[in-house]
């Protein structure tokens, strides 16, 4: 972490499948043992990620701070995802960010059966609601999708929010109401000429001048085969791709394969791609190990550890 290319934080990426607490648990260990400054787990099929949070989190205190990447929006609504959030703050005594996005099209309409017709306004109205419930105070809020008048009475911190966010005017709210942006599938080259710049304008809107957070997934892995590792790279990649949103941005990469965001070769080959990451204006990086068998998992792994060491 000391080395002079990364003026950045540092994130493990928990996983996007973690079946248990005791998973969550062990990859939160190894960010503990190797002095990450963050620890994220996504949202996914498998252990929620703000309940496990605050069930793990109280065992790993040297980690500054845990969050989602990201929590789904449309299913939900803000007093009760409110609830659990500063229920996690309390248990983690103010470490906890909350990262939230929409969903996708698919997922709302095929999985939840419920409209896609407005997500923006949707999001917008949510975090409406959402945000002062989040810092201690009532919500009094009125949309057409989303209405809530409440007030908690947990005692927690403020928790910040990172949206993911990757349309115009989405990153345009984000820049203007939140934290800043939360990450998957986007190069540095996007994050440079496409997000920074959308999100920025939103801030000067709100006339805000604190720091924007930007928030990047990195998947990697230290191999000399780089065919072996490819396949789920591409796999990956072509999950993302069918979402029109990240189609959309990922243009701006400019890459004939979307998988080659997968940093896959030598150590040194990682750490100069990150670098450009950091360069580009990310804040924070969120990387994850994703590989093909056990032993280059394990490579992997421990040429991350020696690097953190």
């Amino acid at each position: 972490m000391s080395n002079d290319r990364f003026g950045i934080r540092w994130g493990l990426a928990g996983g996007t499948t973690l079946a248990s607490l005791d998973e969550a648990r062990a990859a939160a260990r190894f960010a503990a043992d190797h002095s990450f400054d963050s620890f994220w787990i996504s949202h996914a099929m498998g252990v929620d990620p703000i309940l496990t949070l605050a069930c793990i989190g109280p065992e790993f205190p040297a980690i500054g701070e845990m969050g989602t990447s990201v929590t789904p929006l449309y299913g939900r609504h803000p007093i009760g995802l409110a609830q659990l959030t500063r229920t996690a703050q309390n248990a983690l005594g103010g470490r906890f960010t909350l990262g939230i996005g929409a969903a996708s099209r698919r997922h709302t309409e095929e999985v939840l059966g419920l409209s896609w017709a407005k997500p923006f306004s949707f999001t917008r109205e949510f975090i409406a609601a959402l945000e002062p419930l989040l810092n201690g105070e009532p919500a009094d809020s009125d949309g057409e999708q989303v209405t809530a008048h409440a007030e908690l009475g947990i005692e927690a911190a403020p928790t910040p929010i990172l949206l993911a966010a990757l349309g115009p005017r989405m990153l345009r709210f984000a820049g203007e109401r939140l934290q800043g942006t939360s990450l998957g599938q986007c190069g540095p080259k996007t994050i440079s000429s496409y997000v920074l710049p959308h999100l920025r304008e939103g801030a000067e809107r709100a006339s805000r001048t604190d720091d924007l957070r930007v928030v990047a997934l990195v998947r990697f892995c230290v191999t000399d085969d780089i065919a072996a590792a490819k396949p789920l790279a591409r796999e990956i990649a072509a999950h993302y791709q069918s979402n029109p949103s990240y189609a959309n941005a990922t243009k701006h990469e400019g890459l004939d394969d979307p998988s080659d965001l997968h940093l896959i070769g030598s150590w040194q080959y990682v750490l100069d791609n990150l670098a450009a990451y950091a360069e580009a204006g990310t804040t924070d990086l969120r990387i994850q190990v994703v590989a093909p068998d056990d032993a280059t998992r394990e490579a992997s792994y421990a040429a991350l550890a020696d690097y953190m060491g």
